[in-house]
């Protein structure tokens, strides 16, 4: 350790870390507007300036390494003179339409034009002038507001590995665009959304769907159904101010009753016919010689990452659909058929935590006899808009259950939510299938957390079974590197999008941080520890299910209504 001077007072700070680290580490605030914990710096901004004793200009904090000795002021006259020339000329070309604007209120230029106390434009510069980017199915692009920070650069390239956006042009014609300025759904986007997590104004944000589920609840000839994925319940209550890791299962699903909707559904429970299916596949392909490792299939951006990046490798993607999928396609052709509804009258709704799930429900692969399996998906951050806009106070609602024979779940479909969860539920149900017994210890520790890449060695019958666990795409590309080369030591891998798995998906609240992130994945192992059934093939609804409509998991109904296939893309990079 060795020790500074701040504004006066003596902290301690650590052998080659930045400036920025150590006043943040000391309380000292320094305002940051490219700053990405984890990555090195770029220092584009320069909004982190501090003065430097003995230095002849300002130092960017956050690229300029400690030293003994260093003597340092974070608020004098001209540090303060300098963020504020700085967030006026960033305010000179920025559009002034802060009452409407998605970002109002969780907007980091706004919160620093009001911390610095900025009330007026100094400055006025000609504006990009180029038109707003809605070709994507769920990601929506304006130019205007782009302040060229890198953020969602940085994070698209260097933690995604996918460069679907990157700086256009130099010096003042400068933008953030796509391969040949086209549009982002002729791009490599895999649609994941991290980019909107780290944006700091509203040039990216998730492709809206709200004012359709309004008509649709609004319409008396249509039957509106809603399911909730996982990660939901343990983050939705952080958009009303509660801490992270909250769980607000029953009292979401009440409010979705307020809000209008005919039945709720819980994600998990498809989860586990997920499980099933995948499973089974896994089993099968052990004994039958199929291509392995067999590879999770639940995460959009994944799939499509592997359809553009690696296509020789999509035999090795399981043929499962997502949890979301499944679910929309037994609503419609499972629970229309029993209740005797038309299926063209029930409007699907799904509530995710990833903004790829929009790309996913359009998909042609996942659409039966041109019935859609869903037909609309609401973030995390558009369903608190709509709790918000019904004016439901989430605190005064009794908790309520899901409905059934969609709302049972085992905890093994919970766990999906996070990292390495997929694969929990997976092995403790391969195993069953394989020995007709269960893991004595259904805890499988090396799975979890929220490292990049995991591997576990567990034994099911004779074989030892080789399994791998990734979140974060330039993770997964590693891995498949491995493969390449020719390792041969895997017989399943989970890779889940986004870095941390649904828990930390592009659809989560804004300003989502790593401890948040842990709190979300502690409160669903929480919720896995206490629960009466732990295991996907003990889920009595899903038993029932098999029984009375599906026959057996890779049967024919099965195959027809919860597999799919997937194809090579050609995209512009």
């Amino acid at each position: 350790m060795i020790t500074l001077e701040v504004d006066g007072r003596t902290i301690e700070a650590n052998e080659g870390e930045t400036i920025l680290a150590a006043l943040k580490r000391s309380g000292v605030h320094v305002p940051t507007l490219c700053h990405m914990e984890g990555l090195p710096p770029s220092g584009a901004c320069r909004l982190c300036v501090v003065e430097l004793e003995g230095a002849p200009n300002l130092v960017p904090s956050c690229s300029f390494p400690v030293a003994a000795g260093m003597k340092i002021k974070s608020k004098t006259p001209k540090v303060t003179e300098a963020h504020r020339t700085i967030v006026e000329l960033l305010l000179s070309s920025h559009p002034d339409d802060c009452l409407y604007c998605t970002r109002s209120g969780k907007c980091d230029l706004q919160s620093l034009a009001q911390e610095l106390g900025i009330r007026q434009r100094l400055y006025r510069s000609k504006r990009t002038a180029k038109a707003k980017d809605v070709s994507n199915p769920s990601i929506i692009r304006d130019p205007d507001k782009c302040i060229l920070c890198g953020r969602c650069v940085r994070v698209c390239e260097e933690v995604q590995g996918v460069a679907a956006i990157d700086f256009v042009n130099r010096g003042c014609k400068t933008f953030v665009g796509t391969a040949f300025n086209g549009g982002l759904n002729l791009s490599s986007c895999i649609n994941c959304g991290q980019c909107i997590l780290v944006c700091p104004t509203a040039a990216l944000t998730e492709h809206k769907y709200v004012d359709d589920v309004l008509r649709a609840l609004a319409d008396p000839d249509k039957v509106v159904v809603v399911q909730h994925a996982p990660a939901v319940s343990v983050t939705i209550a952080e958009e009303f101010g509660f801490k992270p890791g909250t769980d607000f299962d029953g009292k979401m699903v009440a409010a979705l009753r307020r809000v209008g909707f005919d039945r709720v559904f819980d994600t998990s429970f498809s989860a586990d016919l997920t499980v099933m299916e995948e499973a089974s596949e896994l089993v099968e392909r052990l004994k039958t010689g199929g291509p392995i490792p067999l590879m999770s299939s639940c995460s959009p951006g994944w799939v499509k990452f592997v359809e553009q990046f690696y296509p020789e490798m999509l035999g090795n993607l399981s043929t499962c659909k997502s949890p979301q999928q499944m679910l929309g396609a037994i609503i419609k052709h499972y629970y229309a058929q029993r209740e005797g509804i038309d299926p063209a009258r029930v409007f699907s709704v799904s509530i995710m935590p990833c903004t790829a799930k929009k790309f996913e429900a359009g998909r042609p692969e996942m659409m039966h006899e041109a019935v859609a399996d869903v037909d609309a998906v609401l973030t995390t951050r558009e369903l608190a808009q709509m709790i918000r806009m019904h004016g439901i106070d989430l605190t005064a609602l009794p908790p309520e259950g899901a409905d059934t024979p969609f709302g049972d779940r085992s905890t093994a479909g919970k766990l999906f939510g996070a990292t390495g969860g997929v694969a929990e539920a997976a092995i403790r149900t391969a195993h069953y299938l394989v020995t007709g017994q269960e893991l004595s210890d259904l805890k499988v520790q090396a799975v979890r957390g929220l490292k990049g890449v995991k591997e576990a060695r567990v034994k099911v019958g004779d074989l030892e079974l080789g399994v791998a666990v990734v979140s974060g795409l330039s993770n997964a590309r590693r891995v498949l590197d491995e493969l390449r080369k020719g390792r041969k030591d895997l017989h399943f891998i989970e890779v889940m999008t986004c870095p941390g798995g649904c828990i930390a998906g592009g659809g989560q609240p804004i300003g989502t941080n790593p401890e948040a992130v842990r709190a979300r994945m502690q409160a669903l192992y929480a919720i896995d520890r206490d629960g009466t059934v732990r295991v996907s093939h003990k889920n009595p609804s899903i038993q029932r299910l098999y029984r009375e409509f599906l026959g057996a998991p890779l049967g024919h109904k099965s195959h027809e209504l919860l597999h799919t296939h997937y194809t090579r893309r050609e995209v512009l990079v």
